[in-house]
């Protein structure tokens, strides 16, 4: 059997082959995990006297949590948690647990894209539009923020307004200046 070898792969429209993004996401992806690497291990040093009655340590790395996507400025980057394992717990309670710093347990976004995403919606991009900028912006692997998920999060913002709104000023003193003027373009003077 032959293979015809005339056949060439067209790229599609909405397809960008960029190889800086793809590099900047690969050296992204390995800083990541070698900061929580280090995350963990500083957490498990600190922890290192805590030992069990059998002398054994009660703190031990226990693998790792599911691969998942965190949406960056640079596209997503797939990141996976390092997982603790309290073995000499009494109670649930009393458990101690390692949470990174670098990435939180239930982060699908950066800081970044999370501020990000208000001032799209205020410069006017209706929430039916919001998938579509942002695979524009970052890739198609653009996180899924449907116009459901958009109204939730104008709703959060809308919540944290109001709460500004209300906050308690009496405790604090400001100084302002109202400054007013009119300024007069006469045709005929050569000054304002």
């Amino acid at each position: 059997m032959t293979s015809d070898t005339r056949v060439v792969a067209l790229r599609q429209p909405d397809e960008v082959d960029d190889p800086l993004t793809a590099v900047l996401r690969n050296g992204a992806r390995r800083l990541l995990a070698q900061a929580v690497e280090a995350e963990a291990e500083a957490f498990l040093a600190e922890m290192r006297g805590l030992r069990l009655p059998d002398g054994r340590e009660r703190l031990v790395r226990h693998g790792y949590g599911p691969e998942r996507l965190v949406q960056t400025g640079i596209g997503p980057v797939p990141v996976q948690r390092v997982k603790l394992r309290d073995r000499g717990a009494p109670s649930e309670a009393e458990r101690i647990r390692f949470t990174s710093a670098l990435l939180p347990r239930w982060a699908r976004r950066t800081r970044s894209l999370d501020a990000l995403l208000p001032i799209l919606y205020l410069r006017g991009v209706s929430m039916g539009d919001f998938q579509e900028a942002l695979t524009a912006l970052l890739g198609p692997e653009a996180p899924n923020l449907s116009p459901s998920v958009i109204g939730r999060l104008r709703d959060e913002w809308q919540a944290d307004y109001t709460r500004w709104q209300h906050r308690d000023l009496s405790a604090r003193h400001y100084v302002y200046f109202w400054a007013d003027g009119v300024y007069l373009q006469a045709r005929m003077e050569p000054q304002a």
